[in-house]
């Protein structure tokens, strides 16, 4: 499927996110979105700065601004609010539960600028924003899958319609593991090597199985079920058994699918009658957290093998 690039994350969406307070804010500020994950620290803009001012960023005051305009006298102080209001910036955040100067508040009515407040410290709070924002406007694909957090691992099970994907992943959560995301899979890349995974809002926690049809997994097996976002760890490929076709006995072969640009761990999984195809993902994503720690079981077998062949040859 064709890479979606994120049209930015509606400012109300952050307010409730990060349970913002609103000094000013008025209903139409909703629809305001932010398109950059970069924040800035107008200290430099508040003393006069303007070169090379992201003007597009949230502005974030904390107790070093604050302190700067404390020494400023009135008229100055007065001044440089203004000129940072003014700039049509898409908000303003003051950290640490601040007081704000009664001019902030009224420039940002005359700017109509979203005044906000958080009771966060402020680098713990710019950290909060940058990480939210990079998985919001982060590349995503959606994928046809489902995704189950299994033992830790995000295992994303991927495969023709009818294949038995939605019952292999109900089985796995009766199990005990968690489901992420049945049917649609929007997958985001957060960084140059994490995939994170999550499922549409509108189906989130809702499984179909044929002949049943829509299933709340959460309210049959509990808020321990289910889960939000997880981290792409290993790809399952479920496909109808092909007898004409070879299949990996040994795993000495590492395979990857590439998913918006990053190279991830995979297997196919041939589906036939009577295999437990539950069990067989559960120990593929044991074996994949294996080979992550440092121990390849098919490279120890194969090994082992040549270790034998060669004594007995050193016999003969």
């Amino acid at each position: 499927m064709a890479i979606e690039l994120t049209q930015g994350v509606k400012l109300s969406k952050i307010v409730t996110e990060l349970a913002l307070e609103k000094l000013y804010y008025l209903d139409e500020h909703d629809d305001i979105k932010i398109e950059t994950s970069d924040i800035n620290r107008p200290g430099l803009q508040l003393a006069g700065f303007f070169e090379y001012f992201g003007v597009d960023r949230i502005q974030i005051i904390g107790k070093v601004e604050m302190t700067y305009l404390d020494q400023l006298d009135a008229q100055t102080r007065s001044q440089s609010i203004r000129r940072l209001f003014s700039t049509g910036i898409p908000c303003v955040v003051l950290a640490r539960g601040i007081e704000p100067y009664s001019e902030m508040i009224q420039y940002a009515k005359e700017f109509n600028v979203p005044f906000l407040r958080t009771n966060e410290d402020t680098s713990r709070f710019s950290s909060s924003l940058i990480a939210y924002l990079n998985v919001e406007l982060a590349p995503m694909e959606t994928l046809h899958g489902e995704l189950i957090e299994v033992y830790g691992e995000g295992v994303l099970i991927l495969g023709e319609s009818g294949v038995g994907k939605s019952e292999t992943a109900l089985e796995l959560v009766k199990r005990g593991h968690r489901l992420v995301a049945d049917d649609l899979v929007e997958v985001r890349r957060v960084s140059s090597k994490t995939l994170v995974g999550s499922a549409p809002e509108i189906i989130r926690h809702f499984i179909e199985i044929r002949g049943i049809g829509i299933l709340d997994v959460k309210y049959l097996y509990g808020v321990g079920s289910v889960k939000i976002t997880e981290g792409i760890a290993l790809v399952i490929n479920m496909e109808i058994w092909d007898p004409q076709k070879h299949y990996e006995r040994l795993g000495t072969e590492e395979l990857t699918t590439e998913i918006l640009g990053i190279k991830v761990p995979s297997l196919t999984i041939p589906v036939r009658p009577g295999r437990n195809l539950a069990i067989i993902i559960e120990v593929a994503a044991m074996n994949n957290r294996q080979k992550k720690m440092g121990y390849n079981a098919a490279q120890a077998f194969t090994k082992k093998i040549t270790e034998d062949i060669q004594k007995s040859a050193e016999l003969i």
